[in-house]
């Protein structure tokens, strides 16, 4: 870190804006801790062309929109919010309280650190066809727009197979894409794909037809595909088109862990990182929510891992009740010590005030 670098210090720092990152900055913030959010922007959830399975929130909402009303909230309670990049960060050193953070335009020291960083969905190459207009990650999101739909699932793996299967419960046309690659399935997959009525297409896809509203009317392959054995649709005579709603690219994902292995944190076989039920990770002080940890990748679910953890902080932070070790110390609290609260953050409380609003 450079001595011209600006340094910005917090109790707490949340790396990663999107819903766990941004709901553990909330609760952290509300509950009386300097807080910031550093986040260098976009995500998973701000692709979301619609927002889905979250109550409260109505479906023509953007993952965009939803992140910047959360943005809003954030910075009337009073959290800071950054846009930068960490690229290093360490633990305290002897003597020392704070972990360091190092972005690309400024240092960042906190007491607890909190890490959003999500992962990155490893995309069909070329990514066809476009990213939520006919492509799509998110089975327990998406299925329920493609009931009674033509879909079409991309991967050679265990996981495309799985997926396939499950979306037999939303359509009877189910197509199973390995785009040319050498299937990579168990004999137990193998058999669930001979039991069930699932077309496998080897050849790859060469090009895609859009609607007028730019979602996905059809994809083309490089060799003849036939028509579907049960499909009542129109298709191209010449057996190389088929007509898709939209489908699920599975071909894994990469946890952004690079902070989290910095810090010295177990990591899990599959890149997540491994968390308590409360977000804890095996570094003290260090918390990590949301899609870089285990379990399904939903926002429902990141809202919740991510006020867990910020309640967990706060524990962890608190000034009182005081411990009964540091009482024998510091002695019994004084009326001028409470309430325990930063006064910036006390005066923004009372100014936020929702009951006295008229």
């Amino acid at each position: 870190m450079s001595d011209e670098t600006d340094l910005h210090e917090y109790e707490v720092v949340v790396v990663g804006g999107g819903p766990a990152g941004m709901t553990a900055a909330l609760y952290s913030t509300r509950l009386g801790h300097q807080t910031a959010v550093v986040s260098r922007g976009g995500g998973r959830a701000a692709m979301m062309q619609e927002v889905h399975n979250l109550l409260g929130v109505r479906e023509e909402t953007s993952g965009m929109e939803f992140l910047q009303i959360g943005q809003e909230q954030l910075e009337a309670y009073g959290c800071d919010s950054h846009r930068d990049m960490v690229a290093s960060c360490s633990r305290p050193e002897d003597g020392e309280k704070q972990f360091r953070l190092s972005g690309n335009s400024a240092d960042y020291a906190a007491e607890m650190v909190v890490l959003a960083t999500g992962f990155n969905d490893v995309r069909p190459d070329p990514p066809l066809p476009r990213t939520g207009r006919g492509l799509h990650y998110c089975l327990h999101c998406d299925a329920h727009m493609f009931v009674d739909e033509p879909v079409y699932v991309m991967g050679h793996g265990e996981s495309a197979v799985h997926v396939a299967a499950i979306m037999l419960n939303f359509t009877d046309e189910v197509d199973l894409l390995t785009r040319g690659k050498e299937p990579e399935w168990s004999d137990e997959s193998a058999a669930v794909l001979e039991n069930h009525p699932i077309d496998v297409i080897h050849a790859d896809v060469t090009g895609v037809q859009n609607g007028e509203d730019g979602w996905l009317k059809a994809l083309e392959f490089e060799d003849s595909v036939g028509q579907r054995p049960t499909s009542s649709r129109a298709e191209s005579g010449d057996g190389k088109t088929r007509e898709y709603k939209g489908g699920f690219a599975m071909y894994g994902a990469e946890y952004n862990n690079g902070l989290a292995r910095e810090l010295g944190c177990a990591i899990n076989d599959d890149g997540t990182i491994e968390v308590g039920d409360h977000g804890e990770t095996s570094v003290d002080g260090v918390y990590a929510v949301g899609d870089c940890t285990p379990g399904h990748n939903q926002i429902p679910v990141a809202l919740g891992q991510g006020a867990k953890a910020g309640i967990d902080v706060h524990f962890e932070l608190r000034d009182f009740p005081r411990d009964p070790d540091r009482l024998d110390d510091l002695g019994a609290v004084r009326d001028e010590e409470v309430p325990g609260i930063p006064d910036e953050l006390l005066e923004q409380a009372v100014d936020f005030h929702t009951y006295e609003r008229q």
